[in-house]
């Protein structure tokens, strides 16, 4: 998956899409399919020939699972069902808001969802989601203690972390003159002159006035308008040396030669960097750091199936299986224990296993509230001019 969709809504458009979803016809509900299948106390769930499928005696015949699209390997969902004789009825969406708003609308039918942390936040502080029981979820404690009690979610009580990646700076070594390491390489109006016509910001308010933010020493999540200002006449200095504004062809950008450095996520560059073995192209989180997401493994307030969907989180960070999907999808898992089963060449690939020991500066963002409005403001501001 590209994380264009994924990070490139902020929380102003969230309160949009809150007051719409309150204001639009209810959505359908999930497939039939999801509805609860019935407990093994009414004879109905199928034997468990897994160790990995924990208390056959209470999973259900089917479970509802609604993720991001190309974000799974599908062989893992049909390990799933041959090991614990559990059906997967599986569903996607395209930005967190949709799967706000499908569950804002009424949608009761899902077991098991995968919003970024930002949403996590805003979920539970709705009462959308489900405390989750972890003496179910053991394979809690592969996860690196970078991802654990993460500000969004303290404890970890309402969500487990599925993949993660960061925002940073994709280039062809072959073009530039030197590999950047800082955002001066793309703030500083002295370097960035070299490369006029070649860069590429992220076409989002939070991310690249964030990373102004970060050039200046800030944090990413600052609400000082004095700071704001500063930030966006950095990027107004530099804006004659941008090609474009971009957060969904990012990486092609640099593949085709259009721009020779790009700011983007690190997704989209492992993809290039993966597809193109015949290029030297790279991948860095600078200096000052940037922004990190976390997506989440969830389980509504409404799931039909709140155990079994439990017993999926864990299976799904059984390590092999860890492995397979971050394999699969380009991006990270945070499970430790995964990381053995990794390919070498996937692991040392900076742009899809960014180094822990880069991400001491970087920093979520986090809901705003009314101060989203400034950002969005500047923005306009910047894009206009």
């Amino acid at each position: 998956m590209i994380k264009g969709s994924l990070k490139g809504w902020w929380a102003f458009l969230v309160v949009a899409m809150l007051v719409l979803a309150a204001c639009a016809p209810a959505p359908a509900a999930a497939p039939a399919a999801a509805e609860p299948a019935g407990d093994a106390s009414q004879g109905d769930a199928p034997a468990a020939t897994s160790e990995r499928c924990g208390d056959s005696s209470q999973l259900s015949d089917s479970i509802s699972f609604y993720n991001w699209g190309d974000y799974i390997d599908p062989d893992v969902l049909t390990m799933f069902e041959e090991e614990c004789g559990v059906k997967v009825i599986y569903d996607t969406f395209s930005s967190n808001e949709d799967l706000l708003a499908k569950l804002q609308g009424g949608a009761t039918g899902y077991d098991l969802i995968v919003p970024s942390d930002y949403m996590v936040a805003i979920m539970i502080q709705l009462g959308l989601l489900k405390e989750l029981d972890h003496a179910n979820i053991p394979n809690l404690a592969n996860i690196n203690e970078q991802f654990r009690d993460a500000p969004y979610d303290p404890g970890n009580k309402y969500s487990v972390p599925f993949m993660w990646g960061t925002a940073g700076i994709g280039y062809d070594a072959d073009k530039v003159t030197t590999p950047p390491t800082s955002l001066a390489a793309l703030f500083d109006p002295a370097q960035a002159k070299e490369y006029a016509g070649k860069i590429s910001l992220l076409n989002d308010a939070r991310e690249t006035i964030g990373a102004a933010l970060k050039y200046l020493g800030y944090s990413v999540n600052s609400t000082d308008p004095a700071q704001l200002e500063e930030a966006k006449q950095v990027l107004l200095a530099v804006k004659p040396y941008i090609l474009t504004f971009d957060s969904d062809t990012y990486s092609d950008l640099v593949v085709s030669g259009e721009t020779v450095m790009g700011h983007g996520w690190n997704g989209g560059f492992a993809v290039a960097i993966d597809e193109n073995p015949d290029r030297n192209l790279g991948f860095v989180i600078p200096q000052e750091g940037l922004t990190i997401f976390v997506d989440t493994l969830a389980i509504p307030a409404s799931a039909p199936n709140p155990y079994t969907a439990e017993v999926l989180i864990n299976f799904l960070h059984e390590p092999e299986i860890a492995a397979m999907n971050t394999t699969a999808v380009l991006y990270p898992t945070p499970n430790d224990a995964a990381l053995e089963f990794v390919d070498e060449a996937i692991k040392n690939n900076p742009a899809i296993f960014p180094s822990l020991d880069d991400l001491g500066n970087t920093e979520y963002i986090h809901d705003l509230g009314e101060v989203t409005q400034l950002y969005e403001r500047i923005w306009t501001e910047i894009k206009a001019q």
